[in-house]
């Protein structure tokens, strides 16, 4: 899954279904970073995810305001990690790597503000097309790239 060619959806159940796949396929662990303007339907990815881990869909919302909700499904625990307001090295303190350990899988909006790559992980970039078309890509993080990382 190193370059996965992008794939357009067209409705937002097309895209939580691109998500639930992946989900289902996912190992304890894995961490998903999200990234795509706003609006471009992170959150509605990180609903299929849930789905695709045996989780009502219907539970999950941004937590943008509480940064870390945490939705326990009977294949694994979703965490749904919003970086919308964080501002410097505050995703430090968020303690993303234990998440990741803890057997759970990490689901990760607005990664690009994370301070520096985290290893093992899939980037989901979600480009909104117009109307409710979306394009996908889904590709393993190398961190390669620093400059997809901010210092903000």
């Amino acid at each position: 899954m190193t370059h996965a060619a992008p794939v357009v959806t067209r409705s937002e159940e097309e895209t939580a279904g691109i998500a639930a796949s992946l989900a289902s396929r996912l190992p304890p662990g894995a961490v998903v970073l999200l990234t795509g303007d706003l609006g471009a339907g992170k959150t509605a990815f990180v609903r299929g995810m849930a789905s695709g881990l045996g989780i009502e869909p219907e539970e999950v919302s941004s937590p943008t305001f509480t940064l870390v909700q945490e939705y326990r499904g009977p294949r694994a625990t979703l965490y749904h990690v919003d970086l919308y307001r964080v501002e410097g090295g505050e995703a430090d303190d968020l303690g993303l790597e234990e998440l990741a350990s803890g057997g759970g899988v990490v689901a990760i909006e607005w990664a690009e503000k994370l301070p520096r790559p985290l290893p093992g992980a899939l980037r989901v970039t979600i480009a909104d097309l117009g109307g409710d078309r979306r394009e996908i890509r889904i590709t393993e993080d190398s961190g390669a790239d620093p400059a997809s990382y901010s210092d903000r």
